[in-house]
């Protein structure tokens, strides 16, 4: 539920930083797309975030984090989020999500992306459509709606729409949820990811916010393994997660972790990007 912590505010010129790590993350997804197929282990597919990572003279944020011994997360199948990268191979088919972060400057960026590897199932790519879908609606509600509260219900409202519309038996994950960035990886406030009678916060320029949905294919029960990380579904159905950081701005809301500032994917919902000079 929404706490009560104190809230760091950015100026513009903070941002204009925390855009820089978007920007490194956004190099990150699409390196781990292009290089991920059957046959890799999750292990190769985290030493390829740590190469863009160097490269980009920035810094993971999830390298050491609690002890976290890699720079991603990634999560298969069952496996809902925080799962770590070693020697399981992907095979064809396999839902595989993707949670990556970095920090330049002092600043983070924090970004989480799901997809079907090779043969695609039905069911496989309506799981991953539709936590992407509720992911832009959460993003969409930080433009449109007053209280942070906004924010889950339009997420929940999405799955629920693809459930009545598709067929699904989608469920929506609780006991993980977004959260504040800015210069730790995870502040206040939570971004809850579905509908509570509590409003939370206003929603007000210089917050920066991460809105993480996961869904899964069946019941949302899950259980953490023993290795104290990997969540994983209780009824071994598949799992997806998207997440964006979005900073709402003076004119609107920017996404600091897509390369064109969520232009694109806003303009469905009737929101346009704030300019970020």
């Amino acid at each position: 539920m929404f706490g009560r912590e104190k809230i760091e505010y950015k100026t513009p010129e903070q941002v204009r930083v925390m855009r820089r790590a978007g920007l490194v993350v956004a190099d990150i997804h699409a390196a781990l797309r292009a290089a991920v197929a059957p046959g890799m282990t999750t292990g190769d597919l985290d030493a390829v975030s740590a190469e863009v990572i160097e490269r980009a003279g920035a810094r993971s944020n999830f390298l050491g984090y609690q002890g976290f011994p890699a720079t991603a997360c990634i999560s298969v199948n069952e496996e809902i989020v925080h799962g770590i990268p070693g020697e399981r191979v992907i095979q064809d088919g396999d839902v595989v999500s993707f949670d990556c972060g970095a920090v330049v400057d002092g600043w983070h960026g924090d970004a989480a992306f799901s997809m079907v590897v090779g043969q695609a199932a039905a069911e496989d790519l309506a799981l991953v459509e539709t936590t992407e879908a509720a992911m832009w609606a959460g993003i969409a509600a930080l433009a449109t709606g007053s209280r942070l509260g906004d924010v889950g219900a339009a997420v929940e409202d999405a799955v629920e729409r693809a459930n009545a519309e598709r067929g699904l038996r989608l469920g929506v994950v609780e006991e993980y949820v977004g959260h504040g960035i800015g210069t730790a990886m995870h502040q206040p406030p939570e971004v809850l990811n579905y509908r509570t009678r509590e409003k939370g916060p206003r929603l007000r320029p210089g917050m920066c916010l991460c809105v993480e949905p996961m869904i899964t294919a069946g019941s949302s029960e899950n259980t953490v393994l023993e290795d104290e990380w990997t969540v994983v579904t209780l009824d071994g159905s598949r799992a997806a997660h998207f997440e964006h950081t979005v900073a709402l701005l003076d004119g609107g809301i920017w996404v600091l972790t897509a390369p064109d500032g969520g232009a694109a994917a806003l303009a469905a919902h009737g929101v346009e990007v704030a300019p970020l000079t």
